[in-house]
C-alpha cells in the first residue's frame, strides 16, 4: 500500500541559511548536509586554522612594533631612496586579512555547533590561500632585513602576558560548549576519547601557562625604583624635524634629562647633527645643490650646509603623522629650521644643565678629517663651553687619549660588555638598543654601578616594563608621550597574581564542567521527550505546524513518495511515530 501526499511543514531557517551560504554558498535547504565532512575539507579546515594562528602572530607583531615603526620607515629609505610610511599598507592589509580569516573561523564553528558539514566555497579557498602565503613571504622579508624586531613579542609578553592568558582561557571555555555538543552527538567512541583528550591538553595547557608567565611588573611595588630619566632622541623629532634646534628645544621644554644626536663631519672639519649618510631626506639640498645631491653629508662644507633648510621636509612628509596637531607658529618656525652644528646643541645643553649624547659617525676615507675626526670632534666639545661632566662620549677610538685630554667626559659604550670588562677600561655607562639586555643583566649592570640607557623607547608599555625592570635612564623620540606616564601601567604583587590566576583557572574548569553535564542533561531530555525520528538531511516537522500560526512558518506541499512496506517502511504513521 502507498501513501499520497502528506502535508510537509518546514521552520524558517535564516540563520543557518546565512552561515552555509556564505562559508559556502550552500544558501538551499537541499544543499545543506549533517554528513561527516570529507578528508579534503577536514585538510581546508586544518589549514584555515593555520591561517589564522599565523595571521594572530603577525598582526600582534605589528601591533606591539609601533614602537619602532619610524626605525622601520628609516630602513626602507636606506634601501629605496624614497621616504614613505611603509607601515600603513601593511597594517590595512594585514588587518583586512586578520578580520576575513578569523570571519570564516566563526563561521565553521559555527558549522560544527550546529552539525552542519563543512565545505568551504572555492573563492574562499583562494582567499584563505592568498593570506597564507601573503604572511608567509611577510615573515620572510621581516626576517631578512629586519630580524631584530622580532624580539619586541617576548619582550611585550611581560607586559601582556597574564591579560592574554586570561583572553585564551576565556577563549578555549567558551569552546566547551561546542566541544561538549560534538562529543554528546557523537556516536563512535573513538571520535568522542579523541576530542576530549585534545580539548582537556589545551585546556589544561593554559592551566599552567602562568607558571611560565615572568614579568617584571608582578612584584612588591615597596622595590620598585626610581623613576628611568628621560632622553630625548634627536629632540622631539615627532613635534619638530629631527636633530635641529627646535627639535631640542621642545625637548627641553617636556623637563627631559638629556638629550642625543647623530654627528657628521663636514669637509672643513665642522661637527653637525645628521642622521642619514646623504641630505635629501631632511633637507632641500634637491633645490639648492641639485648636481650634488646623492653625495654623502660629510662631502659638504660648513658653509654649503648653512644654505640649506632642514625644516620644511617635516611639514611635508609628515614622518609622525602629527603636523596636523601644532600650532600656525610652531609651523612657521619649523619652515625656518637650518643644519645644527654641534657646538649649537652643546651650547643649548649647557645652557640647561642637560646631558648629551652622540654617536660620532666616520668620515669616508677620502675625506680630510678621516684622520683627525676624534680631535676634530673633541675640539668642538672644548669650545662649547659645556661641562665635560654632561657629555657621554661614545666613540672607541682613542677613547685613552680622549680621557687623557678630557678625564671629565663619561665614557660610553654602545657595543654590550660585560660589567667587568667596562670596569676595566673604565667605561661607567652604557647605550644598548632595548631588546639587547635581559632583566639579569640589568640588574647587574645595576649592581656594577654601571649607567644603563636603552633606546628607541616611545611606548608606554615598553616605558613600564623598563621601569619595572630597573632601568635609569631611556632615549625616546616621544619624550612628550612618555613625561605622561606618572606610574608603570599595571604593578601586581606576586600573591595577588597568584590568587588571580588560581581562581580564573577554577572558574574556567566549573564551567567547562558546568556545560559538558548540561549538554549530556540536554541530550537525554531530547531522547525522551521526541516524538518523532530524525530524518536526514531534513526535519519534517509535522507535530510543530499543529502548535504554530501561519504566519510563524512556511508551509509547503510536496509529494512524498514512500515505498512499499516490503521495502521497509510503513504508514505515513509509523513513519512519524505515534502521537
Amino acid at each position: 500500500m502507498v501513501k499520497h501526499q502528506p502535508l510537509q511543514v518546514y521552520e524558517r531557517q535564516l540563520c543557518l541559511s546565512c552561515i552555509t551560504g556564505i562559508y559556502g554558498c550552500r544558501w538551499k535547504r537541499y544543499q545543506r548536509s549533517h554528513d561527516d565532512t570529507t578528508k579534503w575539507e577536514l585538510l581546508w579546515s586544518l589549514i584555515l586554522l593555520l591561517t589564522f594562528c599565523l595571521l594572530l602572530v603577525w598582526f600582534y607583531f605589528w601591533w606591539e612594533a609601533h614602537n619602532d615603526y619610524s626605525e622601520f620607515n628609516w630602513f626602507l629609505y636606506n634601501r629605496s631612496g624614497e621616504w614613505s610610511d611603509g607601515t600603513v599598507p601593511i597594517l590595512a592589509t594585514t588587518a583586512a586579512g586578520f578580520t576575513y580569516i578569523a570571519f570564516l573561523i566563526v563561521l565553521a564553528l559555527c558549522h560544527v555547533a550546529l552539525g552542519q558539514q563543512l565545505n568551504l566555497h572555492w573563492l574562499h579557498k583562494i582567499g584563505v590561500t592568498a593570506a597564507l602565503l601573503t604572511t608567509i613571504i611577510g615573515v620572510i622579508s621581516v626576517n631578512q632585513t629586519w630580524a631584530q624586531e622580532w624580539d619586541v613579542i617576548p619582550i611585550s609578553l611581560q607586559a601582556t602576558g597574564p591579560f592574554l592568558h586570561i583572553g585564551a582561557l576565556a577563549a578555549v571555555t567558551a569552546l566547551s560548549w561546542i566541544v561538549a555538543g560534538q562529543v554528546t552527538r557523537a556516536e563512535k567512541m573513538m571520535f568522542q576519547v579523541v576530542v576530549v583528550l585534545l580539548y582537556v591538553s589545551v585546556l589544561l595547557a593554559l592551566y599552567v601557562v602562568p607558571l611560565h608567565i615572568t614579568s617584571p611588573c608582578i612584584m612588591d611595588p615597596a622595590t620598585l625604583k626610581p623613576r628611568p630619566a628621560v632622553i630625548g632622541h634627536q629632540g622631539a623629532p615627532m613635534l619638530a624635524p629631527e636633530n635641529t634646534i627646535w627639535s631640542f628645544q621642545r625637548a627641553l621644554q617636556m623637563n627631559v634629562t638629556g638629550l642625543e644626536a647623530d654627528v657628521a663631519i663636514s669637509m672643513d672639519g665642522v661637527p653637525f647633527l645628521m642622521r642619514d649618510f646623504t641630505l635629501r631626506r631632511t633637507t632641500d639640498v634637491e633645490k639648492v645643490f641639485p648636481d650634488r645631491q646623492m653625495d654623502e653629508a660629510s662631502l659638504f662644507n660648513w658653509t654649503d650646509l648653512q644654505q640649506l633648510n632642514a625644516g620644511r621636509w617635516f611639514l611635508k612628509d609628515d614622518p609622525f603623522w602629527t603636523v596636523n596637531t601644532l600650532l600656525q607658529r610652531e609651523k612657521e618656525r619649523i619652515a625656518n629650521q637650518t643644519v645644527c652644528s654641534l657646538e649649537q646643541l652643546l651650547e643649548l645643553a649647557s645652557y640647561h644643565n642637560s646631558t648629551v649624547v652622540f654617536r660620532l659617525r666616520r668620515p669616508p676615507p677620502k675625506h680630510p678629517c678621516y684622520d683627525s675626526w676624534i680631535n676634530d670632534t673633541l675640539q668642538a666639545v672644548q669650545q662649547s663651553g659645556v661641562p665635560q661632566s654632561l657629555v657621554m662620549w661614545t666613540p672607541d677610538d682613542n677613547r685613552a687619549q680622549v680621557r687623557q685630554l678630557a678625564p671629565d667626559l663619561i665614557q660610553t659604550s654602545v657595543v654590550k660588555r660585560s660589567p667587568q670588562v667596562l670596569e676595566q677600561s673604565g667605561i661607567s655607562s652604557l647605550l644598548l638598543r632595548y631588546n639587547q639586555v635581559s632583566r639579569e643583566e640589568i640588574r647587574n649592570f645595576s649592581e656594577a654601578h654601571i649607567n644603563l640607557t636603552l633606546y628607541t623607547v616611545n611606548e608606554p608599555w615598553l616605558y613600564s616594563v623598563l621601569w619595572c625592570s630597573g632601568v635609569s635612564s631611556v632615549s625616546s623620540e616621544a619624550p612628550h608621550v612618555l613625561l605622561k606616564v606618572p606610574y608603570p601601567i599595571w604593578l601586581m604583587r606576586p600573591n595577588v597574581y597568584c590568587l588571580a590566576w588560581v581562581s580564573a583557572d577554577l572558574i574556567s574548569f566549573a564551567v567547562v564542567i558546568g556545560i559538558f553535564i548540561f549538554q549530556n542533561l540536554c541530550k537525554h531530555c531530547r531522547y525522551r521527550m521526541s516524538g518523532m525520528r530524525s530524518y536526514n538531511p531534513e526535519q519534517i516537522m509535522l507535530n510543530a505546524a499543529v502548535r504554530r500560526s501561519s504566519g510563524d512558518i512556511n508551509v509547503m506541499k510536496e509529494k512524498l513518495i514512500f515505498s512499499e512496506v516490503r521495502n521497509g517502511v510503513g504508514s505515513a504513521e509509523e513513519l512519524y511515530g505515534d502521537r
